[in-house]
């Protein structure tokens, strides 16, 4: 009898934990957004859909595609959402991501020059995002520096030491603002105006919100951010401006679902709630100020929001080829670090050297000296790699161990760290003998 009642208990609790999944339960979401996003959503989504809650988990970009990628065999996650596009194409690759028709329909299908969800229907643009850079105009004004306008301006000599950048191996954001400046620019030309902010950078952070943050605390004068960092920072009242240069895109920021989802149901609602006019009215708020996919909501977007599918400026932004970007992610990120953030103190001096020569240059104008300094730049701004090497095979399936680097990973990482320690070097030494020509 006692058995007879136990599994009958049993058999009443899996039908509730049945029922209780398809009507509702934990929606589980693996995310790069950080709170001031999330729990806005989080409280709306539930107000809505009582029965369910959004279970969020934190990580960056990278780190949530390699867990996807790590946890397949035994899923417990139903949605993927951040916002570089390339990730996405990462998961559906991998077969990672589910296919799914939402119910909401009607939205555009491309946001400037880029398609807005996925051809194949396995992820969707919730909101719009544009790359650029934000300032505090009150350190500004302290510091005597003018308004930056374009990346370009941010290799000048009055902005060293000013500038934040978070690393691109640790933010999805900055990854592609990185890898619109080199397909904008070219590969030799863009990393010539990476490193050359590179010299001027005064930190670089581990994750995307530590930018704004430094900038909004004073701590940076100016920062290197996704737009919505800088909208919401002037909602909640920092002195802070924002401008997108004229070498950068705006892309779709998207949601997935993860393939073999425990909560099917409950990540399909989420995701049709997204793209409702009330998930989109959400974006809105202060906390987020992040631009919607559903035009109308601009009616009601504060005073000077910018409009992507009106405002001409988003019509003349570069194309971003996601494909491209995928097939060299790690390897720009590595890049990046290996010859920037790894190596800022060597790369600052060596800057600062040649902007003190070319001071004196400016007074008295010696050829030999010009000849050097002319050697230092080229010396910063070479690459280890070429475009094509570093799309290649033979270099990029090198990074392919996540966390267990490869033995190819590690002699490459060695390689481009012992070039720029020698060039950064090589170009101080030049600086400072065109300094003493000139004195």
């Amino acid at each position: 009898m006692l058995k007879t009642i136990a599994a009958a208990m049993l058999v009443s609790a899996a039908a509730i934990s049945t029922a209780y999944a398809q009507d509702g339960g934990k929606v589980t979401v693996v995310t790069s957004f950080s709170k001031d996003v999330t729990d806005p959503f989080k409280a709306s989504f539930e107000a809505a859909n009582p029965g369910f809650t959004l279970d969020v988990q934190n990580k960056s970009t990278s780190s949530g595609v390699k867990y996807l990628d790590e946890i397949k065999a035994n899923n417990q996650v139903d949605l993927f959402w951040a916002s570089a596009p390339d990730a996405f194409d990462s998961l559906k690759g991998k077969s990672l991501l589910a296919k799914f028709a939402p119910s909401v329909t009607g939205l555009p299908e491309k946001v400037g020059s880029y398609p807005v969800n996925d051809p194949d229907g396995f992820y969707f643009g919730f909101a719009a995002s544009g790359y650029g850079i934000m300032w505090n105009d009150r350190y500004l004004e302290a510091n005597n520096l003018p308004k930056p306008a374009e990346w370009s301006d941010l290799t000048k000599p009055e902005f060293h030491d000013h500038v934040a950048i978070a690393a691109p191996s640790r933010s999805g954001t900055t990854h592609l603002t990185i890898e619109t400046v080199l397909q904008g620019e070219g590969w030799d030309k863009g990393w010539g105006t990476l490193k050359g902010i590179g010299g001027n950078l005064q930190q670089v952070t581990e994750r995307s919100f530590g930018v704004p943050d430094a900038v909004n605390s004073g701590q940076a004068g100016i920062g290197i951010v996704i737009d919505f960092f800088a909208f919401s920072a002037q909602a909640g009242g920092f002195p802070v401006s924002f401008v997108y240069p004229s070498v950068t895109t705006v892309v779709p920021a998207n949601i997935g679902i993860v393939a073999n989802a425990p909560n099917q149901k409950g990540a399909e609602t989420f995701v049709n709630y997204l793209l409702s006019e009330k998930g989109q009215a959400v974006l809105l708020e202060p906390s987020i100020r992040r631009l919607p996919i559903n035009p109308a909501l601009y009616a009601n977007a504060p005073e000077g929001f910018p409009n992507p599918f009106k405002d001409p400026r988003f019509q003349s932004m570069i194309t971003f080829d996601a494909d491209v970007s995928k097939k060299r992610t790690d390897v720009v990120d590595t890049l990046f670090d290996q010859l920037i953030s790894f190596q800022l103190d060597p790369l600052k001096g060596a800057t600062k050297a040649i902007y003190a020569a070319e001071k004196a240059l400016a007074a008295k104008d010696v050829a030999e000296a010009r000849t050097l300094v002319d050697e230092a730049r080229a010396l910063i701004s070479a690459m280890p790699v070429t475009a094509d090497e570093a799309a290649s095979p033979q270099i990029r399936d090198a990074f392919t161990g996540g966390e267990q680097k490869t033995a190819r990973q590690a002699e490459l990482e060695q390689q481009w760290a012992a070039f720029a320690t020698k060039n950064y070097a090589e170009a101080q030494a030049k600086a400072e003998k065109a300094l003493s020509l000139v004195d």
